[in-house]
């Protein structure tokens, strides 16, 4: 026997309402329409399903259990329904957004939150790069947005809007070298001691060994791990210094913080437009909206 979804949904609803025109109403069918669709599921059954009675209708055991599945078989069209059309629902080409590690951490989460909870059709791609890489790929117009370093962007040609201070400190574990230090440590310093850091192919350890003093130590990094919060983790549990982003780490009795005595340690971060991306688009701007409410 085969059944048709309106049969299913009618009766559903029939069996719910506890009336065949209550039934029929909710899914938008005539009674007559409705009554000729119930008999012809009791003739294709070879059983009654309902019992009629002077105020409404009640299912019989082999009606209670076609209601019952006919719900699940609802239910289950529904789910599949969904699943495909979301696949639609993208009405316009995915956002591309560009962040470096200490943007990632917490800006960008921040602001996607912000950007995607009332804008159901709107995708963003987001990229974790460089910044130096993101402004590259920015002026070759392959991306629509990049939270970068200010200092990679100049003489770039690009549209850029100020974000919010990104400089560089050094933590470690109350009781550890850090401990009742006033003034800025150099890196020097910090390379004499055992390290914490992220992976070689982050943008920060980038940074680091990009400014190394060929006269200076080499810093031994005890372990190398993918995420800021292991490493300010690592830190605290007293593994070794660690350089991070400032914004990056909250007020924390487990931390010892002290300001990296170098120049290269004072960055700000920078909201770059890519070269072929139109400001006055209003997906984009809402984005970048987000990205300023979320500094």
């Amino acid at each position: 026997m085969r059944y048709d979804l309106v049969d299913l949904r009618l009766f559903s609803s029939i069996v719910a309402e506890g009336s065949i025109t209550a039934g029929a109403a909710a899914v938008h069918l005539s009674l007559a329409s409705a009554s000729a669709r119930v008999r012809s599921l009791e003739q294709h059954a070879g059983m009654t399903l309902l019992v009629r009675e002077r105020r409404g209708v009640r299912p019989t055991p082999a009606g209670a259990a076609l209601a019952r599945h006919a719900r699940e078989v609802l239910a289950s069209t529904a789910r599949l329904e969904g699943a495909v059309t979301s696949y639609a629902r993208a009405s316009t080409t995915p956002l591309v957004l560009l962040a470096g590690t200490s943007a990632m951490y917490r800006l960008v989460p921040k602001a996607l939150s912000s950007f995607l909870t009332d804008r159901a059709n709107v995708d963003v791609v987001v990229h974790e790069k460089h910044s130096a890489r993101s402004v590259q790929i920015l002026v070759n117009g392959e991306a629509d947005l990049g939270i970068v370093l200010e200092s990679e962007t100049r003489d770039s040609g690009l549209d850029v809007d100020a974000l919010c201070d990104d400089s560089l400190v050094v933590i470690g574990s109350p009781g550890g070298v850090l401990t009742g230090r006033r003034s800025p440590i150099s890196f020097a310093e910090v390379a004499e001691h055992p390290m914490v850091g992220l992976n070689t192919d982050s943008s920060l350890h980038r940074t680091i060994a990009t400014n190394l003093d060929a006269r200076g130590p080499t810093p031994r990094y005890r372990t190398l791990v993918p995420s800021l919060p292991t490493v300010v983790a690592l830190a605290a549990a007293g593994m070794g210094l660690a350089i991070v982003p400032r914004r990056a780490i909250t007020f924390d009795r487990s931390l010892d913080i002290c300001d990296l005595n170098e120049s290269w340690a004072h960055r700000r971060l920078v909201l770059a437009w890519g070269a072929a991306t139109d400001r006055s688009s209003p997906t984009a701007a809402s984005l970048a909206e987000s990205i300023y409410g979320a500094t």
